[in-house]
């Protein structure tokens, strides 16, 4: 059964901040392949694009900046809703989302004060080494009484597969365990959503070494891992969806 737990007005985390997640997919364009495709095959449970496009055709949103919005999944969502949105990128691969895109950095927004209605920052910010700054910039960008919405990863994400994967564990830049301290700084965060799950099944070594792919691994170190383990592999998706008020 899926665990969830949910707060309203600013449960908090832990402040424990950490280094942001390098090699970004830009550098290495066939893990960001490599994850979207892992994602769609074998994880339960929805994406949480979904669940946001959702709650801002609800709010009633007119114009949505998405940030981070890499090939648009977000964006088409919204489309099907009616809701205008403008793609915010600097990656490559952000040549694939609906127009209009704005290849720019999460730090220096090219949009006046209070342009949009609301703002999305889905599994971008613990790239970054300073996320304060894009939390400041999506708050001047969206005008007052606005949303924001903001997923990230657990640093205890995927605890099956800990002793293959880099850093687990260690705080990172904005993660599921400090993030709601760090957005609260800004932002009035409303609700947080958590998920601690075994949502995801991998049947054989092939769906392993896509996964590793997608989690950072070089395509040799996936092989080396996947053979180590045996499969079928279920693993333990653990992470955050917080709403956040501009005020």
């Amino acid at each position: 059964m899926t665990r969830h737990t949910r707060s309203v007005h600013g449960q908090r985390g832990t402040d424990d901040t950490g280094q942001a997640l390098v090699g970004d997919y830009d550098d290495d364009p066939g893990r960001f392949a490599a994850n979207q495709r892992a994602t769609q095959r074998f994880l339960s449970r929805h994406n949480v694009h979904a669940d946001v496009a959702d709650r801002f055709a609800a709010e009633r949103m007119r114009l949505v900046a998405d940030i981070g919005g890499g090939n648009g999944e977000l964006a088409r969502l919204l489309n099907g809703h009616a809701i205008a949105s403008v793609v915010v990128d600097r990656a490559r691969y952000s040549a694939k989302a609906p127009k209009p895109v704005v290849i720019a950095d999460a730090y220096r927004l090219p949009f006046r004060d209070n342009t949009f209605d609301g703002a999305a920052m889905l599994w971008m910010l613990y790239h970054l080494p300073d996320p304060l700054i894009a939390l400041r910039e999506a708050q001047r960008v969206v005008r007052p009484g606005g949303l924001l919405a903001v997923s990230v990863p657990s640093r205890y994400n995927d605890p099956e597969l800990a002793t293959v994967t880099p850093r687990w564990g260690l705080p990172l830049s904005f993660d599921a365990e400090n993030g709601a301290d760090i957005l609260a700084r800004v932002f009035d965060v409303v609700e947080v959503d958590r998920w601690d799950a075994p949502l995801l099944r991998l049947p054989d070594r092939d769906a392993l070494t896509l996964y590793l792919r997608g989690r950072g691994a070089t395509d040799p170190q996936a092989r080396a891992a996947a053979r180590a383990i045996t499969p079928p592999l279920t693993v333990t998706k653990r992470g955050m969806l917080a709403w956040a008020r501009v005020t």
